[in-house]
């Protein structure tokens, strides 16, 4: 029996992204994939013989991540020392590549021989140099090109650069929306880090 009322309609769905469509599909078949290949090297070379290309792809990944992580901290400690003397400007900034070695080194850590060849591949540098810089500007790009109301556009706005490359950070206040202040009330304090 009915009402004459029409049954709600179901609102519309946003929808699904690329990303989220063929990110688990392409996770299933890089899986099946070194399971493939970890069945094929163990068919001809033997089950002992992988295990130890395993193994030894974990040592090399953690040393790799120990080393990567250790250069960063050492980086990051003299890059502190160099400001707080005046020594160099707090805009300038020293790349080493410290993620993608911790990049490698994760991927030689995961069981599988195409992520070990992934791993080796980013321990060569210029490889990851090149790798570096295209996403460098991929990313700049994407910032660039960012749409009123994204994340991207949120860190563009956050990025404010002066024409000498310095960064400022800082609040805008418009007097127009200021609030009202008690008579007795002074002058605010400057804000300081």
């Amino acid at each position: 029996m009915t009402t004459g009322t029409p049954p709600p309609s179901r609102p519309a769905t946003p929808r699904r992204s690329r990303v989220r469509t063929f990110l688990p599909l392409g996770i299933a078949a890089w899986l099946v994939l070194e399971i493939w290949l970890l069945t094929v090297v163990a068919g001809a070379a033997g089950g002992f013989t992988v295990f130890l290309l395993l193994l030894a792809g974990i040592v090399l990944g953690a040393v790799v991540i120990k080393r990567a992580g250790r250069r960063a901290f050492k980086n990051l400690s003299e890059t502190l020392q160099q400001q707080q003397s005046g020594a160099v400007p707090a805009g300038e900034q020293r790349s080493g590549g410290n993620g993608l070695l911790m990049l490698a080194g994760l991927l030689l850590m995961i069981p599988g021989l195409v992520s070990d060849a992934l791993g080796l591949l980013l321990l060569v540098p210029p490889v990851r140099t090149a790798l570096s810089r295209y996403t460098e500007r991929t990313i700049e790009r994407k910032m660039q090109s960012a749409t009123p109301g994204t994340l991207g556009d949120a860190f563009q706005q956050a990025r404010m650069h002066r024409p000498d490359g310095t960064v400022i950070q800082g609040e805008v206040i418009k007097d127009d929306e200021r609030p009202a202040q008690r008579p007795d009330a002074g002058p605010r304090p400057p804000i300081t880090p």
